[in-house]
C-alpha cells in the first residue's frame, strides 16, 4: 500500500495499530516527490533530513505512549509562512537569502501536534496571482495538466497533496488562495472565518513577525477528504497566544445539522459581474441535485441574498487597498492620478481596483461600514439557510499565462474571454464579509479537469459547511487522483 496516498485519519489510525511507522510514511513520501515533482514543482524548498530526524521522533513518542493527533503524519507548508532555517521569500528574488529565526505559529502547532514537515510549497510573486510561478522557483504544474496552472496562491499545497506528497498542508487565503488551488487540482480546502486561526509568521520578508490579523487574509488547511480538513483546523484554530499571554483554545459550535435532510441550503451559479463557465456550472448541478436527493431543502433564489455587484465592488476596493500599501511612493502617486480621471459613476471592477489602490483613510472607514452592512445581510440569510453553495471560480484550471500585466491577460470562459482579474468576485462573496467556506471536489468536466464548488457557512460556524463537505463526499465522492 501506498500510505500517502490515504487520508490524514485512515494513517494515524494505521499508526496507532503499529501497521506503519513514521519513518516509513516520511521515506515513502520522499521517494514520491524525488520521483514525481520534477514534472509538477510543488514542492519548492524540501526540508527532508529534518523529516527524517521529526519521523524518528515520533515513532519514539508513540513508543513511549504519547499520542497527539497528527503525530508521525508527513505534511506540507505554504512557502510563505516561516519555518526557521528554511527561506522565506514569498517569491520575491531580493529576498531569497530570508531565513527566519522562529517557526510561524502555525508551524510551531503542526509541530506541537507531532507532524511531520516534508518541505515548502510552492507560490506566486508576492502571494498575488491565480498562479503560482516566480523567478526563484519556477512554475508549479497543474497535476492532471502540465500544460495548465495548479492555482495560486497555494498552488504548491493543492498539487502537492493531489501527488500524494504528504497527507495534510497549510495555506492562506484573501483572493481564494486555499479555495481556487483546490478546485483547480481536485482537493479540500477550507477559508475559516477571519480572525479564528492566528496568522502570526505568515508576514511578507523582511517584515518582523507580528501578532497582527492582517483584513480579509486568512490561513487555513488544505486535504484529500473532508474529514481530515476538520482535523487540521482543529489544530490550527485559536488566538495568537502573544495576544493573550498564553494558548487558548478555541471551542467552536457544532454542525448545525448532521444528515443532508436537515440542511436548508441556497444554490447559486450566476454573477452578475462575470458568466459561468458550463463545466463549473455542471458541478454546481451536480452538488444541487445530491443536496435533493439526500432530503436537504434547497432553493436557487433569495431575497435576502447581499448584493453580488455591491459586494464586489466592495471587496475589490479593500483587497487592492492592502495590496498597494507597500507599494513606492511614485508608483502611488501615479494611481491618484488615474484614479482622479474616473467618471464617478464608473461601477466597474477595473474602476474599483483603481479606486482601491488609492483609497483614502476616510474611504477605507466607508467601505468597512458598507462591509459591516453585508455582514449583517448575511446573518439575516443564514437564519433560513445554513449554507450557500456557489463557484470557486467561473471554469476550471486554465493553461498558464505569465504575461507580466494582469490586466492584459484575459480568462476563456466557454470561448468568451474576460477580464484576468474579474475571475475574483466569487472568492470575494465569502472572503468580503469574513465568512467560512469549504472548497469540496464536485467531479471532472468534459476535458477531464477538476471541477470543485464553494459551501459558504455562517460566521465562526465553520463546522456546518465541513459538515456538509463530509456529507456530500460520502453522496457523490471526493478526492480523486490525477490520471
Amino acid at each position: 500500500m501506498e500510505w500517502n496516498s490515504q487520508s490524514a485519519e485512515e494513517i494515524a489510525t494505521a499508526l496507532r495499530a503499529g501497521e506503519v511507522t513514521s519513518v516509513e510514511l516520511t521515506d515513502e513520501a520522499i521517494a514520491r516527490i524525488e520521483r514525481d515533482d520534477k514534472v509538477v514543482n510543488a514542492i519548492c524548498v524540501p526540508d527532508f533530513d529534518r523529516a527524517r530526524d521529526a519521523a524518528r521522533d515520533a515513532d519514539r513518542a508513540r513508543a513511549r505512549g504519547e499520542d497527539r493527533p497528527l503525530l508521525g503524519i508527513p505534511v506540507t507548508v505554504k512557502e510563505s509562512f516561516d519555518i526557521a532555517g528554511l527561506p522565506t521569500t514569498w517569491g520575491v528574488p531580493e529576498h531569497r537569502n530570508h531565513l527566519p529565526a522562529e517557526d510561524a505559529v502555525q508551524v510551531a502547532r503542526l509541530r506541537a501536534a507531532g507532524a511531520v514537515v516534508l518541505g515548502k510549497t510552492n507560490v506566486p510573486l508576492m502571494l498575488t496571482d491565480v498562479q503560482s510561478f516566480n523567478e526563484i522557483y519556477g512554475t508549479t504544474n497543474n497535476p492532471w495538466d502540465h500544460g495548465r496552472t495548479a492555482g495560486g496562491s497555494s498552488g504548491g499545497s493543492a498539487a502537492a497533496l493531489a501527488c500524494g506528497f504528504g497527507a495534510l498542508s497549510i495555506g492562506s487565503d484573501i483572493g481564494g488562495s486555499l479555495r481556487t488551488p483546490a478546485h483547480f487540482c481536485g482537493v479540500y480546502a477550507h477559508k475559516p472565518t477571519l480572525g479564528l486561526a492566528a496568522t502570526r509568521g505568515m508576514v511578507p520578508p523582511p517584515a518582523p513577525a507580528l501578532p497582527v490579523e492582517g483584513d480579509l487574509a486568512v490561513v487555513g488547511p488544505m486535504a484529500r477528504t473532508a474529514r481530515d480538513l476538520a482535523l487540521l483546523l482543529d489544530v490550527m484554530a485559536g488566538p495568537d497566544p502573544l495576544t493573550l499571554g498564553v494558548a487558548h483554545e478555541v471551542t467552536l459550535p457544532p454542525a448545525r445539522h448532521e444528515r443532508l435532510d436537515g440542511f436548508r441550503v441556497l444554490v447559486l451559479d450566476e454573477h452578475p459581474l462575470i458568466a459561468t463557465g458550463s463545466a463549473v456550472r455542471a458541478g454546481v448541478d451536480r452538488v444541487a441535485a445530491a443536496l435533493t436527493d439526500g432530503g436537504a431543502r434547497v432553493e436557487r433564489h433569495s431575497a435576502l441574498l447581499p448584493d453580488l455587484t455591491e459586494s464586489a465592488l466592495i471587496y475589490t476596493q479593500l483587497l487592492f487597498s492592502g495590496f498597494s500599501a507597500r507599494w513606492p511612493a511614485e508608483t502611488y502617486e501615479q494611481l491618484r492620478g488615474l484614479a482622479a480621471g474616473l467618471e464617478e459613476d464608473d461601477r466597474s471592477l477595473d474602476a474599483a481596483r483603481l479606486r482601491g489602490m488609492v483609497l483614502s483613510h476616510r474611504d477605507w472607514i466607508g467601505a468597512d461600514h458598507s462591509r459591516e452592512l453585508h455582514r449583517h445581510g448575511w446573518r439575516r440569510l443564514f437564519a433560513e439557510f445554513d449554507a450557500v453553495v456557489c463557484p470557486v471560480t467561473p471554469t476550471p484550471a486554465f493553461p498558464h499565462d505569465h504575461d507580466p500585466d494582469p490586466t492584459g491577460r484575459r480568462l476563456d470562459i466557454d470561448g468568451v474571454g474576460y477580464p484576468y482579474l474579474d475571475q475574483l468576485v466569487w472568492a470575494g462573496v465569502a472572503t468580503m464579509p469574513g465568512l467560512p467556506a469549504t472548497a469540496v471536489p464536485t467531479g471532472l468536466s468534459p476535458e477531464g479537469l477538476p471541477v470543485g464548488v464553494q459551501l459558504i457557512g455562517p460566521m465562526f460556524e465553520d463546522r456546518t459547511p465541513l459538515r456538509l463537505a463530509e456529507l456530500l463526499e460520502e453522496r457523490i465522492g471526493g478526492f480523486l487522483a490525477p490520471r
